[in-house]
């Protein structure tokens, strides 16, 4: 066995650099395909619910190829996957801003959740974890989401800007723009290949997957994560169009999201600490809960601007960039890093499962009852329930020869 090989800080800084402009331009991209909604259907003839299944395709095929895509990473590298995933990226979103019909739509979503797994949370935060020690490990995987939250911030607000005055198609193709600019960013992030991931007391992949199905904290935290995306993803394609049901201005929405993503690097930053504190699957539970209680509150009103810009921002310390320290930190604590971007895959296909139900049975509600309540009063019954499991269920247990230890050591 060898040693664990410390990076030195100049080589860390560059790949928490790549890793946080990866999020950043990936997750912005991502968070703001709601905004095409009315444009994009009302200019090329398909309905809601057409957009909805690409982008619920979109969320699928992201959560089906993450296990794959995290296996081919710990196998070849991360760099090669990274990089491979950014210039997938550009060609999906090159495809839907030429997109005619329901099928081109599909066919980007499909390239766009490929292009998601080589690139976003699971990979970047693998990437991550390989650059700090385990002391710094919550805090730090705090502050790259919370850097790569700006995306969520800045590109919502200029793909808003851009769409009141050009086609929604100019919008796609800046879109396009920001996937390029991920290239480099992807070379970066995979200096993390030269940094040996720490061992696991199990000798091959195969065997840490067997532990990870027996592993009840894992597969808690995994069914819990599923809620996280059927609301998350719920929210960010059907706001906009709820808002404009409801009379507000079509910018509200670019505002909210904008909200959602720059509060959210608070919350990042605020998990990492508190994860690094507090027992992770406590605090996982209780943002389930209070996203559950917020979901609540607002949509038992008539939205106004004031009301969504205080919904967004309560959201946007409960989003999704502060569970990955919690998930992240849990996953590494319990199998070590060797194998972390393929176990993050492996929970992030429930997690796209609800990101899926959550984008395409959104439309399919609304187009069948011409309403967004049933949805959202669905949506928080199962973001309370599975806070509640979390807190209960997804502690450490008591057989600890079910449990794999992470080795001192890289094998």
């Amino acid at each position: 066995m060898s040693r664990t090989i410390a990076p030195n800080s100049s080589q860390a800084r560059l790949i928490l650099l790549g890793t946080a402009l990866l999020l950043t331009l990936g997750m912005g991209i991502r968070q703001s395909f709601g905004l095409f909604l009315s444009p994009l259907t009302r200019d090329i003839g398909v309905t809601a619910g057409d957009f909805t299944l690409a982008l619920a395709i979109q969320n699928i095929v992201w959560g089906l190829s993450q296990a794959l895509v995290g296996a081919i990473a710990d196998r070849f590298g991360l760099r090669i996957t990274m990089i491979a995933g950014a210039a997938i990226y550009v060609v999906g979103l090159g495809i839907m801003a030429a997109a005619q019909g329901a099928l081109a739509l599909i066919v980007s979503g499909a390239l766009v959740g490929v292009a998601l797994s080589c690139t976003a949370t699971s990979l970047a935060m693998t990437a991550c974890v390989r650059a700090v020690t385990p002391e710094r490990r919550s805090k730090m995987l705090g502050v790259v989401s919370a850097a790569g939250s700006l995306g969520t911030l800045v590109v919502p607000l200029a793909t808003q800007a851009l769409l009141a005055r050009e086609p929604w198609q100019i919008g796609m193709l800046f879109f396009t723009v920001l996937a390029v600019a991920m290239l480099p960013a992807a070379y970066w992030a995979g200096g993390a290949d030269r940094i040996p991931g720490q061992g696991t007391a199990a000798a091959s992949m195969r065997d840490v997957l067997g532990q990870a199905m027996r592993n009840r904290p894992f597969l808690v935290m995994s069914g819990a994560y599923f809620v996280c995306g059927l609301n998350l993803i719920f929210l960010t394609t059907h706001l906009p169009a709820y808002l404009a049901i409801c009379g507000q201005d079509p910018m509200l929405s670019a505002e909210a999201l904008a909200v959602i993503g720059g509060v959210s690097a608070i919350g990042s930053l605020t998990t990492g600490w508190l994860g690094s504190k507090y027992p992770k699957h406590i605090i996982l539970g209780l943002l389930y809960i209070l996203r559950a209680l917020v979901f609540a509150v607002y949509f038992m009103m008539p939205p106004t601007p004031t009301s969504t810009l205080i919904f967004a921002a309560a959201m946007g310390m409960l989003w999704w960039p502060g569970l990955a320290p919690l998930i992240g930190g849990l996953v590494a604590e319990i199998f070590g890093t060797r194998y972390m971007a393929t176990l993050l895959g492996v929970s992030f296909v429930v997690h796209q499962l609800g990101s899926s139900l959550g984008a395409w049975g959104g439309g399919l509600i609304f187009d069948l009852t011409g309403s967004y309540d049933p949805a959202w009063q669905i949506g928080t019954l199962v973001g309370f329930t599975a806070g509640i499991v979390q807190i209960l269920a997804g502690g450490p247990t008591r057989r600890r020869d079910r449990m794999i230890v992470p080795a001192a050591a890289t094998t």
